[in-house]
């Protein structure tokens, strides 16, 4: 636990924020701190390692059986979420976690507190890594990047362990949707993989949303106040009044399990003109297209009631639910859940309310469902990560590893 532990440390003390305003890939160049110190890293323990111009590190180690059986992959991304800094990321490490709130000393009198986040106390007696308040952590994902490297570790000690073929991708620009978009998939080599992207330990899903952008341009007409009757339009009223248009209880902070949403992520904005950003989401694909249809349906009638031009709508597909691409594959989920189960982890197989590089590479001909890293309240100050989870997730990789072998 000491060398996975001393792994992670060291990876989230890279900042690797990717940025969706970017038309590079990766997306910020401080990405390439990361992906190229795991280069180096698997070049050290001497494993065939390539860094390609698009940002993909991928490896791979022989087989060592006398037989053919499936080459399996694991992945996970090194950038983290727009929504929080990840720069001067300061770890607190909490062991023998009491059950008590705690401290995030980098903000006064701010805490993680079970009270909030009662999902604290599955983890009592264990060591916790939290932010320090003014930061997220980085567990997303790079907790997964931890737990694969010290299962390549273990693998490369320990040559008596029988496996096949073995491929590992670590990728950028997945928290903005564009972390396969050039990935190779022949080239990788894997007949199935895994992302080892998923949240608390014990998470197995292979069902994510279907998602879609939309971007909506509000030309307004700005006059001097004094004399703005039957003159001015506000922008900045017009963009609120379209967004009441869509539902209410379709609302992240309505929503659970299957249920879709629209969330208004970012606006910006004057009298003259605004922009606002939605993003689109629901795991059945005839409810999905009909919400695109209803913001296109809203975007009509404000164009109508405002004068055509007024409002101009994008909208964009990003990736789908991998379920049709997974299911008929099954068999890869039974072995992440004999994997668990062997590592003495209870699998809780739900849908995704997100989606993973595991989505768009299914969609590429690579079934790929998802594993927890351990991590939870990612994308946000009150991030955290137990220790023990993520030991938990590199024993699985190494159990699953098992199973493909035998």
């Amino acid at each position: 636990m000491e060398k996975l532990l001393n792994r992670f440390l060291r990876y989230v003390s890279v900042d690797t924020q990717s940025n969706e305003e970017s038309e590079t890939q990766p997306s910020a160049a401080k990405e390439w701190n990361l992906l190229k110190m795991l280069e180096a890293e698997l070049k050290d323990l001497g494993v065939e390692v390539t860094l390609d111009e698009y940002g993909y590190v991928m490896a791979s180690i022989p087989s060592n059986l006398d037989k053919e059986v499936p080459a399996v992959g694991f992945i996970a991304h090194v950038d983290t979420a727009p929504d929080a800094s990840g720069a001067n990321v300061k770890p607190q490490i909490i062991e023998n976690y009491d059950g008590k709130a705690i401290d995030l000393k980098g903000v006064p009198g701010l805490q993680l507190k079970p009270e909030e986040f009662p999902e604290m106390l599955h983890f009592v007696g264990q060591t916790l890594i939290t932010t320090d308040g003014t930061t997220l952590l980085g567990a997303d994902d790079k907790a997964g990047v931890a737990e694969i490297m010290t299962a390549v570790q273990y693998l490369v000690e320990h040559p008596e362990v029988k496996h096949g073929k073995i491929c590992i991708g670590f990728t950028p620009d997945e928290e903005i949707g564009r972390g396969v978009v050039k990935f190779d998939v022949p080239r990788f080599g894997a007949d199935y993989a895994y992302t080892m992207d998923g949240g608390e330990i014990g998470e197995l899903e292979f069902e994510n949303f279907n998602a879609a952008s939309a971007k909506i341009h509000i030309q307004g007409r700005n006059v001097h106040p004094g004399s703005a009757k039957g003159k001015m339009k506000n922008a900045i009223l017009i963009g609120q009044e379209l967004g009441s248009l869509l539902p209410v209880e379709q609302r992240p902070e309505y929503t659970e399990g299957y249920e879709g949403f629209f969330h208004l992520i970012s606006f910006k904005g004057t009298v003259e003109e605004a922009d606002f950003a939605y993003i689109i989401r629901d795991h059945d694909r005839a409810k999905f297209e009909a919400k695109k249809v209803l913001i296109q349906q809203v975007t009509d009638f404000i164009n109508t009631k405002y004068g055509e031009g007024t409002a101009t709508l994008v909208l964009k597909d990003q990736y789908y639910n991998m379920r049709e691409q997974v299911e008929p594959h099954y068999f890869i989920i039974e072995k992440a859940i004999k994997a668990m189960e062997m590592a003495g982890v209870k699998p809780k197989i739900q849908p995704i309310r997100g989606g993973t590089d595991g989505a768009n590479l299914s969609f590429k001909g690579l079934p790929c469902p998802n594993i927890f890293a351990g991590g939870l309240n990612f994308h946000g100050k009150m991030e955290f990560v137990p220790l023990e989870s993520m030991e938990k997730a590199s024993q699985v990789i190494l159990n699953i590893i098992s199973l493909f072998a035998d």
